[in-house]
This record gives structure tokens, sequence and C-alpha cells, in this order.
């Protein structure tokens, strides 16, 4: 890998972590695309680092907000429905693990995949917001469609907000509790695949640092980009995108 491949690659992870239109299905489609292959999964974690800071950035608020107030019930509340929409996501990802990893070197099934999330963002323009809460029960909900988004093409961000959207949240809260709840997620992966070995290709220093700053600074705007879209009512359009993307794959 180049380190001009690596900035590209980076900025892809960037984008597609947060904008509703699946990281690892694009990781997939433009290593395929560019013929880059990728030994070992060293690179896949640094990039993931670089998103995880971008979360961290730009919802430090948030997060120190819940860090300072540990001891309140209202926080511990917030925490304890994060932790249990994280559950299926966990309990997928280990049981299913191996199945998934093939579905990484299959092109087919990932412009599928970009589809049926196209067709799930265009669905949550019917969505009827009502402001109400995250609760148990619609964290648990969101939890699993996370879960299902770890099929590769199946946007992660597309699935768990537009599943808070058609629950009837708002578009703000939507966003907050997907990206806090990809906290944990992006973390336990990282910490998953790094204990299967940062095995392979031995990459210099330089294209590590290629990799992770253009995924966070990328991750950043993208992640910004977003909840102004999601604000303006626009989120829906990405629909579009993943559907013409995952059509063009598939056909051709």
């Amino acid at each position: 890998m180049t380190f001009f491949e690596a900035i590209l690659l980076g900025i892809i992870q960037g984008l597609t972590e947060f904008l509703p239109i699946s990281s690892s299905g694009h990781l997939v489609l433009f290593q395929s695309w560019l013929n880059i292959s990728i030994e070992g999964n060293t690179f896949e974690v640094i990039v993931h680092i670089g998103t995880l800071g971008s979360i961290l950035f730009v919802f430090w608020e948030d997060v120190y907000t819940i860090l300072k107030n540990l001891t309140k019930r209202e926080t511990q509340f917030q925490v304890g429905t994060l932790a249990l929409a994280t559950i299926p996501a966990v309990l997928v990802g280990f049981t299913l693990k191996d199945y998934f990893e093939i579905l990484f070197d299959n092109t087919t099934s990932v412009s599928i995949a970009l589809m049926v999330t196209g067709v799930i963002l265009f669905i949550s323009k019917f969505a009827k917001q009502n402001n109400s809460s995250i609760t148990w029960k619609s964290g648990l909900l969101i939890g699993l469609a996370q879960a299902i988004a770890i099929i590769p093409g199946i946007s992660r961000s597309g699935f768990t907000i537009s599943a808070a959207l058609l629950l009837g949240k708002n578009s703000r809260e939507a966003a907050r509790f997907s990206f806090l709840l990809a906290i944990p997620v992006i973390t336990g992966a990282g910490l998953l695949t790094a204990m299967d070995g940062l095995n392979g290709e031995s990459f210099p220093i330089p294209i590590l640092l290629g990799g992770l700053l253009s995924s966070f600074i990328i991750g950043v705007f993208a992640l910004q980009w977003l909840i102004q879209w999601l604000e303006s009512g626009k989120y829906y359009w990405f629909g579009a995108y993943c559907m013409v993307i995952g059509l063009t794959t598939w056909i051709f």
C-alpha cells in the first residue's frame, strides 16, 4: 500500500463511517475497484481509531457530561440504555463473526446490502417525530438495527438513525444516540481485531499516520455534515446514492 492509497482509504473510512452509506461496504468496493490488497488487520484498526476520535471530538460535551454525572440516576439510565443497545451487536458479532468475514470478499452481497440500506433510508422519510426520549425498549430496538448493520453494505449509522426516527425520536436525539452507541461498538471491534493479532503486512509509520489522520479529519466534517442534513430533513437523500452504487455494482 502506498501513502496515497492509505490517505484515500482513510478518507473513505472517515466519510462512510458516519454518512449512512456503509463504511465496510465502500472499503470492500474501493479495494476491489482500485486493486488494493491489504494483508492483516493493522490498517483496519488504525482507521477505526481515527473515526472513534472523530466521535469523541464532535460529541465531547455529551461524553464529558455523562462522565461527570455518572452518580445521577438520569445519567445511569442513559448509560444503561446504551449498554443494553450494545448487547445485540456483541452477540451477533461473536457468534457470526466468521460468516460476516466471508461476506467482506463478496461484492455482490455488498451491492445488495447497499440497496437494502437505500430502501431503509427512503422509508425513514415518512417517520413521525414526537420528540420522545430514548427508553429501554426503543434503545434495544435501535441496538437490534445496529446488529443487522454488521453485514457489509448495511450502514450502521443509516440503520440506527432510521430506527430512531421511525420510533419517533427527533433528528438530533437520533444522531446523538446513534453515535454515542458507536463508541463502545467501534472500540470493541478494534479490540477484538487486535486480540486476533495485528498480523500481516508491516506498514511504515507515515502510511499508518496518513490513514489515521485522514480518517479522523474527514470523519469530523462528515459527522457535522450529517447532523446538518438530518436537521434539514434531507437525510433520506443518501438512500438514492446507496441505491445507485449498489445497483451499479450489482450489474457491472
